[in-house]
């Protein structure tokens, strides 16, 4: 018997949303797809630019995550930006859920990708950053560069 390979196929990423949020938390969900969005999630057509999660009933769902049509499915496409469900244990649910009720939180798809042959999404559980914790996120981000930089070339005068 061979074990589950733990790797992970990255089929797209959020940038942009480490740069809104500032992430607490992380988990992985599944997806609940149509065949033809899989085989165009397997060609890498997708996008989960000003894409969210919302839990309601019981139920996770992801919106706004934009799945290319599949070209040779013609008339079985969906609706490329359709709410998908999200699969997760119901305890999970309901944790992730209490936590957006009472303290203002969001949940944000960080990654798109392949485990297994399933489709992963990895939501963060977030809060939006303000525009000075912004900037001195990219004031941390730069100086990291800097330092890094420096010590590059510390590093290649001595050889």
């Amino acid at each position: 018997m061979t074990g589950g390979s733990d790797e992970r196929k990255a089929i797209a990423t959020n940038r942009r949303a480490r740069y809104e949020y500032e992430v607490l938390e992380r988990v992985e969900a599944g997806l609940v797809l149509l065949g033809p969005e899989v085989k165009s999630l397997r060609a890498g057509k997708a996008s989960l630019a000003d894409s969210f999660a919302t839990i309601r009933r019981g139920e996770a769902f992801l919106h706004e995550l934009h799945i290319s049509p599949y070209p040779q499915a013609a008339r079985e496409n969906p609706p490329p930006k359709r709410e998908r469900k999200l699969l997760l244990h119901r305890s999970e649910i309901a944790r992730l859920g209490g936590r957006v009720a009472e303290r203002g939180l969001t949940l944000v798809p960080l990654s798109l990708y392949f485990r297994d042959g399933r489709v992963k999404v990895e939501l963060a559980l977030a809060r939006g950053r303000r525009r000075h914790d912004k900037r001195e996120a990219i004031r941390e981000r730069e100086s990291e560069r800097e330092v890094a930089r420096a010590t590059r070339q510390r590093g290649g005068a001595r050889r």
